[in-house]
């Protein structure tokens, strides 16, 4: 069943500019040793949650991961799946997510996995948008043959975003102590909820 109204001409394009995990991953890196983000707006702020990110993002490519039971399911997904994320390499919460969401395409022989940046493909984005913000990441899953799109996950599990709208209903703002309290609950979760919250969608 097709849930999003994405022209397949423009998951096409997308696509066209897409990266793979690994090149995205050299991306940021050598953008990083260039004193840049991703992105056209550059700031000494954005470098240096880039350079957070790519800590982290080393880390969990290195430790993180797909729970057994997960991973079965995955290796007997009957359809042709393409999964494109929306991300830039200066955000915290893909950074978080986009390598366990790598290790489970990787467990899928039916799945290829692509990243694209949100501020290339802006009328991509604005399908998949949260409210009315254009927060990432998002995971797409689409139909590879068909380019019709089933799904979008994100921009947080379930229990995050919750942390997040509650604390700014109470205070008005994301600031550095929301983020150091999402980077305790990401390191607690340890990519369980991303992983079943996921799977849940992918299982067409």
């Amino acid at each position: 069943m097709k849930f999003f109204s994405t022209p397949a001409a423009l998951v096409q394009d997308a696509l066209s500019k897409s990266y793979s995990y690994a090149e995205y991953r050299k991306l940021v890196t050598d953008l990083i040793a260039e004193g840049k983000s991703t992105g056209p707006k550059q700031s000494a702020d954005l470098l240096q949650y880039s350079e957070l990110n790519e800590a982290r993002m080393s880390r969990l490519d290195k430790t993180s991961e797909i729970y057994p039971e997960i991973a079965a399911q995955l290796e007997k997904l009957p359809h042709r799946q393409t999964w494109i994320a929306i991300t830039e390499g200066w955000c915290g919460d893909a950074a978080q997510i986009l390598p366990y969401i790598n290790k489970m395409a990787e467990v899928a022989p039916n799945v290829s996995f692509k990243c694209v940046l949100r501020d290339e493909n802006p009328e991509f984005m604005d399908y998949f948008l949260t409210g009315e913000a254009r927060s990432i990441p998002r995971i797409v899953v689409t139909d590879t043959d068909t380019f019709e799109v089933y799904a979008a996950y994100g921009p947080r599990p379930f229990e995050a975003a919750e942390i997040v709208r509650q604390y700014r209903d109470k205070y008005g703002v994301i600031d550095e102590k929301l983020k150091i309290h999402l980077q305790k609950w990401y390191n607690k979760d340890a990519g369980m909820l991303i992983q079943r919250e996921f799977l849940s969608l992918v299982k067409l």
